[in-house]
């Protein structure tokens, strides 16, 4: 079902108002839904209270609130067993009709100062679509996270090279107004201990920080070591974030 038929009927339209959360959550708290509703409105599909990325670019969609016009129009754009992958600050708890298949939490961390001054390898340079073969390999080798095809075009990532061989990379994936994140960092494991996920962190965080945007980022609640990375690079953690994997039975 495409989303031109995901016009909501008079009763659904009506329950907006009705069932919707009368204060609005910090822009962070459902960063997903901001994003897609402004800085990256070009790369976003769907209406009404629900949206999602561009297969290509991410896995991630999101929905305005809980209301049932939000879940109506989530189901609208996935379609019949169609899923999403959702994060938010709240709970997100499906109504009937869905299915949870995974669900997890991790720190959403802000940088709270700069971060500190680190030794730049003479290898580390901009990425850009050449090097898009090389990024897919080093993330499913490392599996940092959800990597699509295009995500790089979210912008901003940078990579360290050895040869002509990619061995860590990070850059930029969720953008508001005002915050940026801080995604896919990796390093290949021939690489590991030399500091290079500090490295490219850290220069991420530098550029986005001379635009006047705040860098954030989000790491697994089990993932202490980068965690404690993450805390010696400047970034605290703001709240714990629910990421949950949903598909419709109905």
């Amino acid at each position: 079902m495409s989303s031109a038929e995901a016009e909501p009927t008079d009763a659904e339209s009506s329950d907006r108002s009705a069932d919707r959360p009368t204060s609005a959550p910090h822009p962070l708290d459902n960063a997903g839904w901001y994003a897609l509703t402004g800085v990256h409105a070009d790369f976003a599909q769907g209406t009404g209270s629900a949206r999602r990325y561009d297969p290509e670019v991410s896995v991630f969609s999101a929905i305005e609130d809980d209301s049932k016009a939000a879940w109506h129009d989530l189901a609208m754009l996935t379609g019949p067993g169609g899923t999403a992958v959702l994060f938010r600050a709240v709970e997100v708890v499906a109504p009937a009709g869905w299915m949870v298949t995974f669900a997890g939490r991790g720190h959403q961390m802000v940088l709270t100062g700069d971060p500190p001054d680190l030794a730049v390898p003479p290898a580390m340079r901009p990425l850009g679509s050449d090097d898009v073969p090389q990024m897919l390999a080093l993330v499913e080798l490392t599996q940092p996270g959800p990597f699509r095809p295009r995500t790089n075009e979210l912008g901003g990532y940078v990579g360290i090279f050895e040869g002509d061989s990619l061995m860590a990379m990070a850059g930029q994936r969720i953008s508001i107004d005002g915050f940026t994140e801080i995604s896919a960092v990796c390093t290949h494991p021939n690489a590991r201990r030399r500091g290079y996920a500090a490295v490219v962190t850290t220069e991420v965080a530098r550029a986005l920080l001379r635009t006047g945007v705040t860098p954030f980022l989000h790491v697994a609640e089990t993932n202490i070591g980068a965690l404690r990375v993450y805390e010696r690079l400047g970034f605290e953690t703001r709240v714990l974030t629910n990421f949950v994997g949903v598909k419709r039975t109905e």
